[in-house]
C-alpha cells in the first residue's frame, strides 16, 4: 500500500507558504512542502486522494485527513500501521487528501464554518491558524484531555501557537528551533573557530575577518523572509505584534535589531542574496559556490544540506544562535503546521486519540526524526542516545556535531513568535517593501519601519 500512496503523492507538488519560509502565509516553507518543515515548493496542480487501510479490518472506522504536505501523508501512513496493530478493536482506515496550500485552507475554513464537508483530521499551517480560532465558537475540538499526559515532555511554546487561551487545538510536527549552521572549512581558512562565536559582537568580528581574508560573507541580509527579525525580537523578549495582536514593527527592539544588521551589511559581514533568503533554490546555488559561511535557520534546514549540498558533508557544524553580551543562549521556533480534529469528526474521541499517538507520542517523534529529519517536540526523544546518536542516521553522519547536543543546550529557552490575524499583512509589507528598502536601497531603518507601521495599520483598517 505504501508504494501506491507514495506514487500517488509524489505527483503532487506542495504549496509554499512564505510564513514558513519566513514571510506571510499563503503568499515551514518546506520540502516538507515549503512549509514548516522546510522547502520551497510549487503550487500543487490538483487535489489527490489515496486510501490507507494499514491492515484494517472490515469494522474499521473510516476517517478523512486533509493536508498540503505530501510527507505528512506518508508519516500518517506509518503511524496508522502501528496504531492498527496495537488497537485491533479501534482500527482506522484513512482517506488522505493532498491539496494546494490555498485551496486546502480555504475549503477547510468554509467546511468547518458551515459544518458540512469537513474532514475528521486536518493540517493547518501556522499563518492560517488564527483564521480558525476567530470568534467565540471555535470549530475545532479541544485537545487538552489527550495532551495532558505529555505536557511535561513537550516544548510548550510549540503548543501555545496552536492554542487560544488555555485551550490547545492543534498538535505540532516539529520545534523548528533556530540555530546557526557554520561552514567550518570556510571559517578555518580565516583562522576562525565557530565555537568561539557566542555573541553578536563575536559574529561581527568573525565576519569582518572572514571577508577581509577570503572575500566570503558570514551570512545573509534577508529581504524576502523574517527569520532574522524573529530571532532578534525573540531574544529581546518581544514580537512583531503586541499582547493584543496589534502590529508594532517600529518598536525599539525592531529598530535596534535591524540597525545592527544594517551595520553588519555596511561592514561586509552580511550581504543580500538571490531569492532574498537562504531557503530558496537561487540562494542554495550561492551557498554551493561558497559565497556565505553561515545560515541562521530552523533545524529542519538540515534536510536542505543532505538533499542539495552533499559536498559539504562533514564540514557543517550546528551551534546555538549568537546573543547580546550578557544574555543567555536562547532560540525561537520557526515555521509550523498544526494538526487538528474538527467538531464534525465521525468519532471525535477516536480521532483525538489517534492524532495524539500520530503526532506527540514518543513513537511518533522517533519516526519524525528518523524519517523526516525534524527536531521533535517530545523532548523524551532528545535523551534517547540510541535514536539521536545513531551512526547510521543521515543527519548524524552529515554534520560535524550532533543536532541534539545543540537542542539540549537551548531547550530551556525556546521562544515563539505569535501568529495572529495581522501576521500575513505584517509579513507581506516587511518582505515585499521594507527589508528591500533597508538592505538594498539604503533607507534609514527608523524611517523605513515607521512607514511600514503606517502601511500595515492602513491595510488592517
Amino acid at each position: 500500500m505504501k508504494k501506491k500512496l507514495v506514487s500517488t503523492f509524489l505527483s503532487v507538488a506542495m504549496a509554499a507558504s512564505l510564513l514558513l519560509t519566513g514571510c506571510g502565509a499563503g503568499s515551514d516553507s518546506a520540502t516538507e512542502a515549503s512549509t514548516d518543515e522546510g522547502d520551497t515548493a510549487t503550487e500543487a496542480p490538483a487535489e489527490q486522494t489515496a486510501v490507507i487501510d494499514a491492515g484494517a479490518g472490515e469494522d474499521a472506522t473510516e476517517m478523512e485527513y486533509w493536508t498540503f504536505v505530501e510527507l505528512h501523508g506518508q508519516h500518517f501512513e506509518t503511524m496508522l500501521q502501528k496504531w492498527n496493530e496495537a488497537n485491533p478493536d479501534r482500527q482506522i482506515k484513512l482517506n488522505v487528501t493532498v491539496m494546494p496550500y490555498d485551496d486546502m485552507h480555504n475549503k477547510l475554513l468554509i467546511a468547518v464554518q458551515t459544518g458540512e464537508g469537513a474532514p475528521d483530521i486536518s493540517d493547518i499551517e501556522l499563518g492560517r491558524f488564527p483564521d480558525f480560532l476567530a470568534g467565540d465558537d471555535v470549530p475545532l475540538e479541544a485537545l487538552n484531555d489527550v495532551v495532558e499526559p505529555y505536557m511535561d515532555t513537550l516544548v510548550k511554546s510549540r503548543l501555545e501557537i496552536y492554542s487560544k487561551g488555555d485551550t490547545v487545538y492543534g498538535f505540532p510536527t516539529h520545534v523548528g528551533a533556530m540555530v546557526a549552521f557554520y561552514n567550518t572549512e570556510l571559517l578555518e581558512k580565516a583562522g576562525i573557530d565557530y565555537t568561539t562565536i557566542k555573541t553578536w559582537d563575536d559574529f561581527k568580528e568573525a565576519g569582518i575577518k572572514l571577508y577581509d581574508e577570503t572575500g566570503v560573507y558570514m551570512c545573509t541580509a534577508d529581504t524576502s523572509a523574517t527569520w532574522q527579525e524573529s530571532i532578534l525580537l525573540a531574544q529581546a523578549g518581544t514580537d512583531f505584534v503586541d499582547e493584543n495582536g496589534n502590529p508594532q514593527v517600529n518598536s525599539q527592539a525592531m529598530i535596534d535589531g535591524l540597525t545592527m544588521w544594517k551595520d553588519f551589511l555596511d561592514n561586509n559581514v552580511v550581504a543580500t542574496i538571490a531569492g532574498g533568503q537562504p531557503d530558496t533554490d537561487e540562494a542554495r546555488g550561492e551557498y554551493n559556490l561558497e559565497k556565505y559561511a553561515c545560515q541562521l535557520m530552523p533545524l529542519w534546514e538540515m534536510s536542505r544540506y543532505t538533499n542539495y549540498m552533499d559536498q559539504f558533508a562533514g564540514k557543517i557544524a550546528i551551534a546555538p544562535l549568537p546573543v547580546k553580551e550578557g544574555e543567555s543562549v536562547m532560540s525561537v521556533g520557526g515555521g509550523g503546521t498544526g494538526t487538528v480534529v474538527t467538531k464534525t469528526a465521525k468519532d471525535v474521541q477516536l480521532a483525538k486519540d489517534f492524532l495524539t499517538y500520530a503526532k506527540i507520542s514518543t513513537d511518533a517523534n522517533i519516526e519524525i526524526w528518523n524519517t523526516l529529519g525534524f527536531d521533535p517536540c517530545n523532548m523524551d526523544v532528545w535523551e534517547m542516545e540510541d535514536i539521536t546518536h545513531n551512526p547510521d542516521n543521515q543527519f548524524v553522519k552529515y554534520f560535524v556535531n550532533n543536532p541534539f547536543d545543540v537542542l539540549n543546550e537551548v531547550k530551556g529557552d525556546i521562544r515563539t513568535i505569535k501568529s495572529v490575524s495581522a501576521t500575513p499583512t505584517v509579513n507581506n509589507v516587511l518582505c515585499t517593501i521594507t527589508l528591500n528598502a533597508i538592505f538594498e536601497d539604503g533607507q534609514d531603518v527608523t524611517e523605513a519601519l515607521n512607514e511600514a507601521q503606517e502601511m500595515i495599520e492602513q491595510e488592517l483598517q
